[in-house]
């Protein structure tokens, strides 16, 4: 997974992706690139439009359905906004009240 995240990051740099790109990513950001992944990966997006593959994607997972039945949402714990709104008004006071 960490593969296809640094191509993508690869690809929003303005980078081709190749796998010493990749590798170089994943690399700065601490991790241990597997080269057999990333060659994998490379040979299997070579001559493909990633913007094209991330659309197609997209369409597909609108036909999933995700998440669960609603559950309530929580109680409202509103206490604390008006004293911000008070502190807000005294402030708004105290400028206009300035010469």
């Amino acid at each position: 997974m960490q593969e296809v995240a640094a191509l993508l990051l690869c690809k929003l740099g303005g980078k081709s992706g190749s796998a010493d790109e990749i590798s170089a990513v994943i690399t700065a950001a601490g991790g241990e690139p597997n080269e057999e992944q990333i060659a994998t990966l490379v040979g299997e997006l070579d001559g493909k439009d990633i913007n094209e593959l991330l659309a197609s994607g997209a369409g597909k997972l609108k036909d999933i359905p995700m998440g669960g039945s609603g559950g309530g949402g929580g109680g409202g714990g509103g206490g604390g906004d008006a004293a911000e709104a008070e502190e807000e008004k005294e402030a708004e006071e105290e400028v206009e009240e300035a010469p």
